[in-house]
């Protein structure tokens, strides 16, 4: 397992993958379950793919038959079917019966990738396809990340950075035939592309404006369609922000976000394409005195006016929570307030406020949470900024995979159980003793609850170092333009999001407005996300709102500790069983760097000590 061809160990039952000659979805499945039973183990059952024209194109059904297992599915059902049917014997669980197809159509691995090579909040390496203003990849491993995506059921990926720079703007344009190439190797594996464009592209292309409603900037708009379509006729669309941290936008020219997602929807619409536009549009430049601007308020309060404007293929994708992927969040009050717009959920797999692919955070029970909050019936596609790069393992932290494989898995069907998912990972990745594997798969799911403790806890975001996103730093976005505010002083901390405060509980409908607006009621990790509290405020199990911030840290420090004991313990292959265990190590010290600067930090406050007399320095 040194190199990236084996590193994605979910797929060891297969080797190699299947060779350059298949040209479609069906065609890799027949290659890969012939791979598949050359290198079975002799009690494995053999498998057989079966195009089945009448089933949905991404569907399959599994029968087993003792030494075989039949895999019946759609064009592109029956590659999904094999994965899944090879995952099963890995596991040495049963075929699951019955006709299984994707809870989502649209199932999309959001890449920030530069041209230049770098990838924006990447944390595993430099980009896989991009280096010096163009492509550079090996032909191999991008048929082996096709192979990785459709493994767990992603079918569109998004290139390059939704922040466009030049010359990415070329991608469907002067390396229309290059994106094409690229597209053709990721069209076995039934995933398709779909690129981020700039909104003023026309302005870049000798066009003196790029209104929406301006005639010449449809055409060249539908011309540019015309010609990127006829290059890459499974493109899915375009992804689009727009009138967000300085990126132009249909507001520069008085335009509405309808106006301009359907101007250019319309222009994809004829072969079948969506335009995701993001609704992650907020005031970045807010005055930190002007209490009454609240950020998390800022896409309901854009866009609830405009549900029902939006054309069928435009797609607003909503980032889960009102802020911006954090530890902690309550669900986007957008999900319950646009019931006539096809909405998007996006999820962040980069853990640029979670750990940075060094300190562990496996993310399925967030996405349970904030599906079971929602209600999956209100969201049309999913999204997430993936976290792959040129490192050898893909991911940089080897445990880091696990979410991309759980992303997956929860896109195909959001009703998974999240240690469910957890264990699967576990089993296909490593062979281990069954003690082993519960106790590698019982510290991943703490894993989330250990960095939440020590970095923020109760619903407190913000407080790491902006130039990095990662170590802490109380008031390092304190006083910053981007509306990310504590406001913690000598009495409280927290901010007040009441209808007595922002008003952002008044987004939600009756049942949450009930819950967060009460601080006997709300949930004790978003306690401070919507309520300014006294340090002497009394938890519901008797400690003060200090205490259990004292308490909290100390707590999410020891458990980092067992995490290490627990690795340690672990008889993983190499190089993952090294690569694991200098994280591990580095995590430690981040945990306790965010113990005593933040114990620190809020003793030095409120002059109220440790009730237990542990160590804070003065």
């Amino acid at each position: 397992m040194n190199n990236w061809k084996t590193r994605y160990a979910w797929l060891r039952e297969f080797g190699e993958p299947a060779p350059a000659g298949t040209d479609c979805p069906f065609h890799t499945a027949e290659a890969e379950a012939e791979i598949y039973n050359r290198n079975r183990k002799e009690d494995a059952p053999r498998l057989k793919p079966v195009l089945d024209e009448t089933l949905p194109e991404e569907a399959y059904i599994l029968k087993s038959g003792g030494s075989e297992i039949q895999i019946k599915g759609g064009s592109k059902g029956v590659l999904y079917g094999t994965y899944a049917a090879a995952g099963s014997v890995t596991e040495k669980v049963p075929v699951p019966e019955g006709l299984n197809a994707p809870y989502w159509s649209l199932r999309m691995l959001d890449s920030w990738d530069n041209m230049d090579g770098s990838v924006e909040r990447g944390y595993a390496g430099r980009s896989i396809w991009f280096e010096a203003d163009r492509y550079s990849y090996d032909p191999a491993r991008i048929r082996q990340l096709g192979r990785m995506l459709a493994s767990v059921g992603i079918n569109v990926l998004c290139i390059n950075n939704v922040n466009v720079h030049v010359p990415a703007q070329d991608l469907l344009d002067g390396m229309l035939d290059e994106t094409a190439a690229f597209a053709d190797l990721l069209r076995p594996f039934g995933v398709r592309l779909m690129v981020s464009v700039d909104f003023s592209l026309p302005l870049q292309r000798g066009l003196v404006s790029a209104d929406p409603l301006d005639e010449n900037v449809c055409l060249w708009w539908k011309n540019f369609a015309e010609r990127a379509w006829k290059a890459i006729p499974d493109l899915a669309g375009y992804l689009i922000k727009a009138d967000s941290e300085h990126r132009p936008g249909p507001n520069t020219y008085g335009r509405t976000h309808p106006e301009g997602a359907n101007m250019l929807a319309r222009s994809v619409a004829p072969y079948g394409g969506v335009v995701v536009w993001r609704a992650f549009v907020y005031n970045c430049t807010q005055d930190w005195r002007d209490a009454s601007t609240d950020r998390p308020c800022a896409a309901y309060d854009l866009y609830h006016p405009l549900d029902g404007q939006f054309d069928e293929n435009v797609i607003l994708q909503v980032k889960y929570g009102p802020f911006d992927f954090q530890v902690r969040e309550p669900a986007s009050p957008l999900f319950y307030g646009m019931k006539n717009t096809h909405l998007g959920c996006e999820l962040q797999l980069a853990q640029e406020y979670t750990g940075q692919q060094i300190d562990l955070f496996a993310m399925p029970a967030l996405w349970r949470e904030i599906f079971d909050s929602v209600g999956t019936e209100r969201i049309h596609a999913v999204a997430a900024v993936g976290n792959l790069g040129r490192d050898a393992c893909w991911t940089g932290h080897p445990f880091a995979a696990l979410n991309l494989y759980a992303y997956g898995r929860f896109a195909w069907n959001p009703g998974v159980n999240p240690a469910e998912i957890v264990r699967s990972w576990v089993r296909q990745t490593y062979d281990l003793p069954s003690e082993q594997e519960d106790a590698l798969t019982d510290m991943l799911m703490k894993s989330r609850s250990a960095y939440e403790k020590y970095t923020a806890t109760l619903g407190l975001d913000w407080m790491m170092r902006p130039e990095t996103h990662y170590g802490p730093s109380p008031y390092g976005y304190e006083f910053d333009v981007w509306g990310t505010y504590t406001r913690a002083d000598r009495d409280a901390v927290g901010t007040d999001r009441t209808k007595t405060g922002t008003g952002l509980t008044e987004q939600y409908p009756e049942e949450q407005k009930a819950l967060y607006s009460d601080s006997s009621s709300c949930p004790d990790e978003l306690l401070l996300f919507f309520h300014r509290l006294p340090y002497t405020w009394r938890m519901r199990d008797g400690r003060t709102l200090i205490q259990r911030i004292y308490d909290d840290h100390f707590e999410g420090f020891d458990e980092v500790q067992k995490m290490q004991k627990t690795l340690a313990d672990l008889s993983l292959p190499e190089p993952d069983a090294q690569e694991a265990a200098e994280r591990m190590n580095l995590q430690l010290l981040n945990a306790r760097e965010w113990r005593d600067v933040i114990n620190t930090f809020f003793y030095r406050l409120s002059g109220i000590p440790d009730e237990h007399g542990r160590k804070i320095w003065p």
